[in-house]
């Protein structure tokens, strides 16, 4: 079939997928940021949750059928799309529809990622689509699925992968995979030991984006197909995409971001470290991932707050933000906050001073409190005079401290029980 990306093409395409966000893992690697909540439900860049972003892409691609697969710890994540992703037109065939573990063809949990496609196929197939777009919910960054969605059906493809080039060392997280000159996909390898390197350049490897695309008829043969192989872990990575190289066209799509990027902005934040600086890099003057374009605007719950205030100018007191962002709610009184974000209804009381760190909502610093390289996480009341960042040692002793030495501190940490929806 001849390339065609014009927009009624593309949009033909967009209006016949259904998207599924796999948002039900726990995110381990978050250590007790993800104790109360699944991965895709923490806080990110001062006001939206991890959800927002593969959410907003859709939407803003023209995908507005989509599922959203839970599992774990999934309260927080539930009541936020709810609260958030309410204005979809059920009369116009739009949906932001929940679809937790419910055992409707297996007595169990979801197993794998293809597990829990499978065990809502039901669904899919009362919703008709055409192609179902299948996403990871963990990961932040911009893109339009419709330029991936019209390469498919050029390609004449029975399943798309969204690539991305890692560092070597890096790509032992992913799955690997080689191309031919077509980008046709001739190996694949999920979570290698020795990730094979791209052809002539020895220092980066090509990645799975967690991005696929399926021709539904497709997809649902080889759901059943897995489903019925009692050898299978039944997960896309390790026994779909290997088992389908050989026999079907399944093409690699090279990730393109929407904002120019080269290469295009794409971070996985599941470890405290990429985490912590994957938000303080927002603060940049032009930052990679651009909040503030109105032409692909991130989506999500909108609480109603006043406006951060700033009190006290005193040479000794002054409440004072600089090089940080700072959400609704907040008030900084008479202290300072440098090279920091800060989410909604953060108080920073007086005489304290809070730098290069990461404050989830709800949080309220006491009097002459040093912070520095920490993340916060929601709800935590932290004591007057409390010092973190300055002695890894003494951090190490009460809180998480990561390899890089950035502190993460919850409530529990601190001897709290938070009692609000995380």
């Amino acid at each position: 079939m001849p390339k065609n990306n014009s927009t009624r093409f593309v949009s033909r395409l967009t209006r016949d997928t259904l998207a599924l966000i796999l948002a039900g893992g726990r995110g381990s690697r978050l250590k007790q940021l993800t104790s109360w909540r699944a991965k895709p439900a923490v806080p990110f860049g001062g006001k939206f949750r991890i959800i927002d972003f593969p959410l907003s892409n859709c939407v803003n691609s023209g995908i507005r059928r989509v599922g959203v697969l839970t599992q774990y710890k999934a309260h927080s994540l539930i009541r936020h799309i709810q609260q958030g992703w309410g204005f979809m037109r059920g009369a116009l065939g739009e949906f932001v529809e929940l679809l937790p573990a419910s055992q409707r063809t297996e007595q169990g949990w979801y197993t794998g990622t293809a597990d829990a496609v499978y065990q809502n196929i039901d669904i899919l197939r009362n919703h008709g689509p055409e192609y179902v777009l299948i996403l990871a919910g963990d990961h932040i960054y911009k893109m339009d699925y419709g330029d991936m969605l019209a390469e498919h059906v050029a390609q004449n493809a029975d399943m798309t992968i969204g690539c991305i080039e890692v560092p070597l060392d890096q790509a032992r997280a992913f799955g690997v995979m080689s191309v031919d000159l077509n980008h046709r996909i001739i190996a694949f390898d999920e979570k290698p030991a020795n990730p094979t390197p791209l052809p002539g350049h020895d220092d980066v490897a090509l990645a799975s984006m967690g991005i696929y695309i399926f021709n539904a008829g497709f997809l649902y043969e080889q759901l059943i197909k897995d489903a019925d192989n009692p050898k299978s872990s039944h997960d896309f990575g390790h026994d779909i995409i290997p088992s389908l190289i050989e026999q079907y066209k399944v093409v690699a799509f090279p990730y393109k971001d929407v904002q120019g990027n080269d290469p295009g902005y794409w971070r996985d934040v599941g470890t405290i470290d990429a985490f912590w600086s994957a938000n303080l890099e927002l603060i940049g003057v032009t930052p990679e991932l651009n909040l503030y374009d109105e032409d692909w605007p991130i989506w999500t719950h909108q609480a109603q707050l006043p406006p951060a205030k700033f009190v006290f100018d005193d040479d000794d007191r002054r409440g004072m933000a600089v090089d940080s962002m700072v959400s609704g709610g907040c008030i900084i009184s008479g202290s300072t906050v440098r090279h920091s974000v800060l989410f909604s209804n953060v108080e920073v009381h007086s005489f304290s001073l809070i730098e290069d760190s990461v404050v989830l909502p709800d949080v309220s610093v006491g009097r002459h409190c040093r912070l520095k390289n920490v993340v916060i996480d929601k709800g935590c009341i932290v004591p007057e005079g409390t010092v973190i960042g300055e002695d890894p040692e003494l951090d190490a002793q009460r809180f998480e401290v990561s390899p890089n030495g950035v502190v993460l501190v919850t409530p529990e940490m601190l001897g709290q029980n938070y009692r609000y929806v995380r």
